[in-house]
């Protein structure tokens, strides 16, 4: 298990260096540069600001300089909010992001998890019907779009619930349930799918047939083994929630990371671009390792060598 840990953490370094090439690659690709305004600079202001942020050297010369600050724990600084450290900008929207993320995750699960398990238990009656109505339904409209109709509906006709903003438990509860609907739809149909094959198999009928308890087949036998692929999807999602939905924190004024990572891309912010994505990146690959060092627990006959 160390050695395995050990070899994938290697390769988490190597995707990394991968993701932040690609990125810096494709952001100077791209035409135009952070000091473009509907007003343009003078040239000589251009020039500074180029050189002040180290843009007027080569591109292998400003990807080196950039690999070497993330060594030393430097993100650089932003080029919209001068003066001030990516790092620091990303830690000030972690909090809100983190928050709405394991809000979204934990509504996915609590709302996922037992739907799949009713319609699985009840299979081809009406409960199983309406599970599978609310999970295609939920699978099949934007968060964006349910985030607007939250907002009309809540916001707009009755006037419960502020149409945006940080702070108070109400501010809380659209966005999280239009970012966590769509996990809560997936899950809910793995977790269906998952129990419905495993209760197929051989050893869920000799286990009934030794009389055991159905609360003891459906917990202990069912269940533990039909997590599985239910991990495999959940890990994923925990990660994109935390690292910020960029759509939803936008439609609700929500200031974390996936809202500033959407203002550095409209005023071309290299250095929160970069730190952003990075960042995501990050959170991808920690989370899946975490589910594959997971699948062990759940399954003592899982092992890595």
């Amino acid at each position: 298990m160390l050695k395995y840990t050990v070899r994938r953490s290697f390769w988490i370094i190597i995707v990394l260096l991968a993701v932040a090439f690609i990125t810096f690659s494709l952001m100077h690709l791209v035409p135009g540069g952070p000091w473009d305004r509907e007003k343009e600079l003078a040239p000589q202001v251009v020039e500074n600001l180029n050189k002040k942020y180290g843009l007027d050297k080569s591109f292998f010369e400003q990807f080196g300089n950039y690999l070497w600050g993330i060594l030393h724990g430097d993100l650089g600084m932003s080029y919209t909010y001068q003066d001030r450290d990516v790092t620091d900008i990303i830690l000030q929207g972690l909090p809100k992001t983190a928050a709405l993320g394991v809000a979204a995750f934990l509504l996915a699960i609590l709302i996922g998890i037992p739907l799949g398990m009713a319609a699985a238990l009840r299979q081809n009656s009406i409960i199983d019907y309406i599970s599978v109505f609310f999970s295609t339904l939920f699978a099949s409209i934007p968060g964006f779009v349910l985030g607007i109709f939250l907002i009309i509906i809540f916001s707009v006709t009755f006037h419960l619930l502020p149409t945006g903003g940080w702070g108070s438990p109400k501010q809380f509860l659209m966005p999280a349930f239009a970012l966590g609907a769509l996990p809560a739809a997936y899950i809910a149909r793995i977790t269906r799918a998952s129990i419905l094959e495993v209760s197929r198999q051989d050893y869920i009928r000799t286990a009934r047939a030794k009389g055991l308890r159905e609360r003891v087949v459906m917990f202990r036998h069912i269940l533990r083994n039909a997590l599985i692929p239910v991990l495999t999807i959940a890990g994923p999602e925990l990660a994109f929630l935390i690292s910020g939905s960029f759509i939803i924190e936008t439609l609700f004024s929500i200031p974390g990371i996936g809202r500033l990572f959407v203002q550095g891309v409209f005023q071309r912010d290299y250095g929160l671009i970069m730190g952003a994505i990075l960042f995501y990146a990050f959170a991808i690959a920690i989370v899946n390792l975490i589910v594959d060092l997971l699948y062990a627990v759940v399954d003592p006959r899982i092992r890595y060598e």
